[in-house]
């Protein structure tokens, strides 16, 4: 089993990735199962899986940062866990009967979708801005309030729980399938819907992708240690040892980031990317 030096560019990579990733509350799979899949000719299970892998080290490495903060409404994420996690459980196992042309398909539409409702979300955002009568009275009246490490005050409420779970649950099957989806619809019903506070909405976030990704990991880490052959797993081996410190140090540079920049840019580009990411994905299978 061979370690392949040539792939160090991922190192890099992998860092810009995970600050994007843990600045806006975006799974960083969402980046890298395409770039395993169109970079590196993955098969698009293997390209998933590995991203997952990924992802783990990534959020991992931005919770501990964003347990320092103080900023993780835990009721919520455990809340949300109850859905995600059985869920995500249901969707590594099927993922894995699904086969790979259908499964790239459904990773590129399914990108494609969260890019417009986020990019719609921030439309939305941008009209109600001048709505100075909503804005007192949202921080008059409030159900929940967090208080950073900086003494700073967040207001808010969460809005639609019952669709709040749905997303839970969604996101968590498709994070086992597909590896993304989970970060992304949480990051629409907190931000867009419920007007949380981008950094209380990514911080919990991420608490609770890491748990289900973790979860969603499982099965494929069980697949590659007993299905992969040699060669196979010297390749998910030579990726891993690349991105894992990789995203480790963006996971923590991510959290500085966001408090940087500018929510709506941040929101937009990402939505934009998403978009082409996607069509770029469901481009390569009409080719």
């Amino acid at each position: 089993m061979e370690i392949s030096p040539e792939l160090w560019y991922l190192l890099p990579v992998s860092i810009i990735i995970a600050m994007i990733a843990m600045s806006s509350g975006i799974g960083g799979a969402v980046f890298f199962s395409p770039l395993f899949m169109l970079g590196l000719k993955l098969d698009p299970t293997i390209a998933v899986g590995t991203a997952l892998i990924t992802e783990l080290f990534g959020f991992s490495s931005g919770l501990i940062a964003y347990v320092k903060t103080k900023l993780i409404d835990y009721k919520l994420g455990m809340n949300l866990l109850m859905f995600s996690v059985p869920f995500a459980i249901l969707g590594s196992y099927f993922g894995n009967e699904i086969p790979p042309v259908a499964l790239k398909a459904i990773f590129g539409a399914g990108i494609i979708f969260i890019g417009v409702q986020l990019f719609s979300s921030w439309r939305k955002e941008e009209r109600e801005k001048n709505e100075t009568e909503r804005e007192k009275e949202f921080e008059e009246n409030y159900e929940s309030c967090l208080i950073d490490n900086t003494g700073k005050e967040y207001k808010y409420t969460i809005c639609n729980k019952d669709m709040g779970r749905i997303f839970a649950a969604v996101g968590g099957a498709f994070v086992g399938m597909i590896s993304v989806g989970l970060a992304e619809l949480q990051e629409y019903h907190l931000v867009a819907k419920c007007k949380v506070p981008p950094p209380v909405a990514v911080a919990t976030s991420v608490f609770v992708v890491v748990i289900t990704v973790f979860v969603a990991s499982l099965g494929h880490i069980y697949k590659f240690t007993t299905h992969a052959d040699k060669q196979m797993f010297g390749e998910i081996l030579s990726i891993i040892i690349f991105t894992a410190p990789g995203v480790i140090i963006g996971g923590q540079l991510g959290p500085m980031l966001q408090k940087k920049m500018p929510e709506d840019k941040m929101k937009v580009g990402v939505s934009l990317l998403f978009i082409l990411v996607g069509g770029i994905l469901l481009f390569t299978l009409a080719n």
